[in-house]
């Protein structure tokens, strides 16, 4: 099918532009999108449901985003299969929550809105130096997530509605001192224990086992030894960098550039100034105000008189403490660094100059220049490379969309080979052999990405060597690949894995064997005379692991009920063996580190208990708005297994 397809372009588009055009004539945009956002329907909050498509968007929005701000954040835990229910977890939570704030009646006014947005940091970065807000800016955020002006408000005025909604029961949470002391000291207290252990290792020089043995061992236990499919593969990455190597320079643009960037390129003037500050905020009043600019005025009169005791004048009359006691000095600071008035008087200054008193937000300023360092000009020559490098990424970016379509239409056009595309857009052909579905946990780059494997490994790929689609790794990344040399799966024939069939086998007995023996010990102790153990080790919680005390044993210790001293417990350690614990003694906390600490653990114990009762209330919505998952939420067995086999 996909053969007619390609032989028949032309008239396939014909086809469907007389289809599609009339389909959107009658249905209309919307009603494609609806289409278009269908399938499987994974979750529901009453009567609305959330369908795959909508959770493989939402999913993909949150992984963009955590790309963006941890940038080095490896790939394949953003792709497994808990972080996709964690996203499907954050969905179902804000339609349960939205449903709250409809019954609830819930809103947020303009005021409020308008203050969060004041405080927000992004949004404040974007302000202008006179302090308004830069509009275009302000747009590109709201571009930047896919949204209008009005559409990033929206959104924020829902987060805040959201937001009070679990601020009604976090903000009547409490925890009184003593119940958060009992609790505490009930969490920290200590106990003696002295640990018995039964390792393994210990046991295995006692196995020998025979062929038959090895090869029944081995024939139950098939599945450990398979070597998983493999392929070598040719693949091409398109990015900025692989952009970039394809572009060149004229002359006439980079001294163009050079003529209109050349002043900022050098580096920008500083200057060195001090001043006397007569501290005057906004909020005092008009009379206060005028005292203040009088005193300035009056200190100002004196320093024009004696220009050279401006230094003495604010050590003791200026009213900033951080540079009062250095004679008013405020270092080096380019433009940026200081309020508009402050840096607007500041730069019209020459070197000893003292200005006229300035005014600010802080109160009244007079200022002297003190020092000032003009960058040097530098050469056309000296900013060749810069220049270059920052032209070929402005010019990179800018036909990054053009170059992504021709790859994406080139590989999916041209599905035999990766070759003609690399030749018209001059990529590089890259090798890579004995790549696997399941990347490694030391893989890094892009053939660790898990889209771009599992495209490079669906069955039209292996079965017909076709080129994968276009997968897009990240912001300005898009990568094709194609397999050449593919190997099944096989099991791997036992003379070739005898000696680790051997390993294995003598591991498991020696591990059962230690166990059996633990065991029997653990009993004929119980009821018998207490042996002689290991010295005695005193553990807690807050102490952490004892390094000789495995991470088990320890847990076990301390949830075990404490009611008839001495408790004796009994720990299976897998395949490092198995130990018995005597609880002997209940020690209190350390008095010291409950002193010490006591603010901080109070702060957290009532975070803990504000957790507590928003999850409990959460709860209480899901069950209200009838929340259904239809998706199962993957397993610790499962999530092992898929970190074992990457």
């Amino acid at each position: 099918m996909f053969d007619f397809v390609r032989k028949h372009t032309k008239w396939m588009m014909f086809l469907m532009f007389l289809l599609i055009i009339p389909a959107f004539v009658l249905v209309g945009v919307d009603g494609f999108r609806q289409v278009n956002a269908g399938g499987d329907t994974v979750a529901k909050v009453g009567s609305t449901g959330i369908t795959q498509g909508e959770w493989d968007f939402a999913h993909k929005n949150e992984v963009d985003r955590l790309r963006q701000s941890m940038p080095n954040l490896d790939a394949k835990m953003l792709d497994s299969a808990s972080a996709r229910y964690a996203s499907l977890e954050r969905m179902v939570r804000e339609k349960v929550l939205a449903e709250a704030v409809l019954t609830s009646r819930v809103s947020t006014s303009d005021a409020r809105l308008a203050r969060e947005l004041q405080r927000d940091q992004t949004i404040a970065s974007l302000r202008k130096p006179d302090g308004s807000l830069d509009l275009e800016r302000y747009k590109q955020l709201a571009a930047s997530q896919g949204l209008s002006t009005e559409g990033f408000e929206a959104r924020v005025r829902r987060d805040l509605s959201l937001q009070q909604v679990e601020n009604g029961v976090l903000s009547t949470s409490f925890s009184p001192k003593v119940l958060a002391e009992t609790a505490l000291n009930a969490f920290f207290e200590r106990r003696e224990i002295q640990v018995a252990r039964f390792n393994a290792s210990e046991y295995a020089s006692k196995i020998a086992p025979t062929d038959a043995e090895l090869e029944a061992f081995y024939s139950a236990n098939t599945a450990l030894f398979k070597a998983p499919e493999s392929a070598d593969i040719e693949y091409l990455v398109l990015d900025l960098e692989s952009i970039k190597k394809t572009i060149t320079l004229n002359e006439q643009e980079l001294k163009a550039y050079y003529e209109q960037n050349v002043a900022s390129l050098s580096g920008k003037e500083e200057r060195r100034a001090s001043h006397v500050l007569i501290t005057a905020p906004k909020t005092a009043t008009d009379a206060d105000r005028k005292k203040a600019k009088e005193r300035a005025e009056a200190l100002l009169a004196d320093l024009r008189k004696a220009p050279d005791s401006f230094a003495e004048v604010a050590r003791k009359n200026s009213q900033d403490p951080g540079s009062a006691p250095n004679g008013g000095d405020l270092d080096f600071f380019g433009r940026g660094a200081m309020v508009k008035p402050f840096e607007d008087a500041a730069f019209a200054l020459k070197k000893g100059e003292i200005s006229a008193v300035v005014e600010s937000d802080f109160g009244f300023h007079i200022i002297r220049v003190t020092d000032i360092k003009t960058p040097k000009q530098k050469t056309f020559e000296e900013l060749r490379a810069s220049m270059e490098s920052e032209l070929k990424t402005q010019q990179a970016q800018r036909k990054f969309a053009e170059v992504a379509e021709a790859f994406t239409n080139g590989v999916y056009e041209q599905s035999d080979g990766l070759k003609p595309v690399a030749e018209k857009l001059k990529l590089e052909l890259k090798i890579a052999t004995n790549v696997q579905r399941k990347a490694s946990p030391a893989m890094t780059g892009p053939l660790a990405n898990a889209k771009f494997l599992e495209a490079l490994f669906s069955a039209d790929s292996i079965e017909k060597r076709r080129n994968t689609e276009a997968v897009e790794l990240g912001s300005n990344q898009l990568i094709a690949g194609r397999i050449t040399q593919y190997t099944p799966a096989r099991t791997i024939a036992l003379q070739e894995v005898r000696t680790v069939v051997r390993d294995r086998l003598i591991t498991s007995r020696a591990a059962e064997m230690a166990k059996k023996d633990g065991v029997d010990k653990l009993a004929a102790w119980k009821n018998g005379p207490a042996p002689t153990l290991p010295a005695p080790a005193t553990i807690s919680r807050e102490q952490g692991q004892d390094k000789n005390i495995p991470a088990a044993v320890l847990d076990a210790a301390l949830r075990a009920d404490p009611t008839t001293l001495p408790v004796w417990i009994g720990v299976d350690l897998g395949s490092q063996g198995y130990a018995i614990a005597r609880i002997n003694k209940i020690l209190p906390r350390d008095n010291a580190a409950a002193t010490t600490n006591a603010a901080q653990e109070h702060k957290q114990y009532a975070q803990w208990i504000s957790g507590a009762e928003n999850q409990a209330y959460y709860a209480v919505l899901k069950d209200r708005f009838k929340v259904e998952m239809k998706v199962q939420r993957p397993s610790a067995a499962s999530l092992i297994t898929q970190g074992a086999e990457q």
